[in-house]
């Protein structure tokens, strides 16, 4: 029960974070639930852990309340051999939870990934919405009315061209009607403008030549815009320039790729080595380096060459390690790029094990504290599975963060929430066990009362 209302919960997320994709496009009924079944899975690692805690602590705050577990005990039964049937079940489950992160989610991870790159090849209006501006590639295309078989044409279209460099729109293209004409066995998609004007801001060379404002416009009876569909749907993806494969890999897919991707790297910095080696080496057959007179031993190199020949070689070092910094600076940049793509490999591989054993956690939590607050219902447990989920889930993701931007292990970051959450599932269990509540007021309270009997001594 706890799983389906909070599995419910999470897909309304799911659609909330999707809206722009399912609202205004004209999709049916057939489609938004295989968008939404595609998309499912990933809620899995989120909501069975959380489930899993909170059931613990109403199931066994039930038993407390009703002082199930005080005749138990006047049984013999322990509360480990209460919690025996159920810990063999969560193993049970712990496992299954890891067959499915392995197997079911990379799948439907890249089902959902590639259903929505042929609903844009199918129905290709369905990236378009009326009367705003939807991002599609490298275009911003707004358009007033669409009509037609799949609303494929188009009236009252405004086109905004992104600059590949920054700096905002420089081309505005406009058209009475158009059409959009797609394939399926082509991830080019075909925008067929009539009746429009074209326009340009051109950038001068000169920059005070910028005031004139320059800019370039045309007519055309008819223009065709192709658009990459390979990068319309793109994923979010913590790199937008990158494809989050590590998703849609099981284990061994996982271990292959991160095998390719290290010796990759390897070669890489091999390569530019040896090339940094050669661009900062100084050529025998250079005149600049042949001095006015030798000396065996001279402290002063510069004193061996006229002042022409100083200022020569003072611009060759001077251009030599600006591009030498210049070819680091870049290379640096790409080996981090390539290093946060491992890292999330890595997070993923380890993401597999962490939602299997936070489900085994997760009970280890929420059993001994149900049995220590004595509550059930959906009163204090919900409290206090939310404060324990929100912790958990804020330090794996807080751990996932600085371990993507190589600041820690991405071992230690996957199971960063595990290893601080074990220590309290491990004293909940020994206080629950020896039969001691969650706090001991006498223990907290104790150096105060003997401070106060200093301060303030009983009269004998």
């Amino acid at each position: 029960m706890v799983f389906v209302i909070l599995f419910f919960i999470f897909i309304l997320q799911t659609v909330w974070l999707f809206i722009a994709e399912l609202a205004g496009k004209d999709l049916d009924l057939i489609m938004v639930i295989k968008f939404l079944l595609f998309a499912m899975p990933r809620i899995i690692p989120l909501v069975l852990p959380l489930s899993v805690l909170l059931a613990s602590i109403m199931t066994f705050g039930n038993l407390a309340e009703n002082y199930e577990f005080a005749a138990m005990k006047s049984a013999g039964i322990s509360l480990q051999r209460a919690m025996k049937s159920l810990i063999v079940f969560i193993s049970i489950l712990s496992v299954v939870a890891f067959f499915f992160a392995n197997n079911v989610i990379p799948y439907a991870e890249y089902k959902f990934i590639n259903f929505r790159k042929n609903i844009a090849q199918l129905k290709p209006a369905l990236a378009i919405a009326e009367g705003q501006f939807s991002d599609v590639g490298l275009y911003n295309i707004k358009v007033n009315k669409k009509s037609g078989v799949n609303g494929n044409t188009l009236t009252g279209i405004t086109i905004h061209k992104k600059s590949p460099i920054g700096g905002g729109s420089k081309t505005v293209i406009k058209a009475k009607n158009g059409e959009l004409i797609s394939s399926e066995k082509s991830n080019t998609l075909q925008l067929v403008l009539n009746d429009g004007y074209y326009y340009e801001d051109i950038l001068p060379k000169k920059y005070e030549d910028w005031n004139k404002m320059p800019f370039a416009k045309s007519s055309f009876k008819k223009y065709i815009i192709n658009i990459d569909l390979s990068k319309l749907n793109a994923v979010d993806v913590n790199d937008a320039s990158i494809t989050n494969t590590n998703t849609m890999l099981n284990i061994n897919e996982l271990s292959y790729t991160l095998d390719s991707l290290h010796k990759t790297m390897n070669t890489d910095i091999l390569s530019f080595s040896e090339n940094i080696n050669q661009r900062i080496r100084i050529s025998r057959d250079d005149k600049i380096i042949s001095p006015v007179k030798k000396q065996p031993i001279i402290n002063d190199l510069l004193s061996l060459y006229t002042n022409q020949q100083k200022l020569e070689i003072l611009k060759a070092a001077n251009s030599n390690v600006e591009s030498s910094l210049y070819s680091i600076n870049g290379t640096n940049t790409e080996l981090e790029f390539k290093q946060k793509n491992i890292n999330n490999h890595i997070l993923a591989f380890y993401d597999k094990f962490v939602i299997a054993f936070a489900c085994f956690l997760m009970f280890f939590i929420g059993a001994p504290l149900g049995a220590i607050i004595r509550k059930g219902g959906l009163g204090l447990p919900i409290v206090f599975a939310v404060l324990i989920f929100i912790s958990f889930h804020f330090i794996n993701t807080f751990g996932k963060r600085i371990a993507q931007e190589d600041e820690l292990s991405p071992f230690m970051g996957a199971w960063l929430s595990s290893l601080i959450l074990s220590p309290l599932a491990i004293l909940l269990t020994y206080r629950a066990t020896n039969d001691i509540g969650l706090i001991n007021m006498d223990v907290l309270l104790a150096p105060f009362q003997k401070v106060f009997q200093k301060i303030f001594p009983s009269p004998k």
